[in-house]
């Protein structure tokens, strides 16, 4: 029984993870900032490329300043351009994995941004404690940067 109980377990566990990681993106998408700071851990281990030339890119560690960073996104580029295609979705326990492509404009220069994106993030007690997002950091410096 052992086993089959800890199989169950596990499938409890990789199920939470899914379904808190679909509830990010839908949070995402509709802009529901509120619940973002829901989803998130109070402490949360957050990598994203720091640049200076990139306004809303900057260390981050409460589950707030993670969910302030989409809004603050959101104020640096124009949300008609926003693009975000997720091609692979996969998930391990507490371990999801997503990658894909996205582009936008930066409002301020009317510059584009473009290139693939792999984002690591944890899920523990239905709650995310790690966001690891790797993008195309020059294009999105570029976009910032005034010709």
């Amino acid at each position: 029984m052992p086993i089959k109980s800890a199989g169950l377990t596990a499938r409890s566990v990789t199920g939470t993870t899914r379904h808190v990681v679909q509830e990010f993106l839908a949070a995402r998408m509709a802009g529901d900032v509120e619940r973002l700071v829901a989803l998130f851990a109070d402490d949360v281990d957050w990598v994203l490329a720091e640049n200076p030339a990139v306004p809303w890119i900057r260390p981050r560690s409460t589950g707030a300043e993670c969910a302030a960073q989409f809004t603050e996104l959101a104020e640096h580029t124009v949300a008609e351009d926003a693009r975000a295609c997720v091609d692979t979705f996969l998930v391990d326990g507490t371990d999801a994995v997503l990658t894909g492509y996205l582009s936008g404009t930066v409002r301020a220069t009317g510059k584009s941004f473009e290139g693939p994106f792999a984002l690591r993030l944890t899920v523990e007690e239905g709650r995310i404690t790690r966001h690891h997002l790797y993008e195309n950091s020059v294009s999105i410096a570029e976009a910032c940067t005034p010709s």
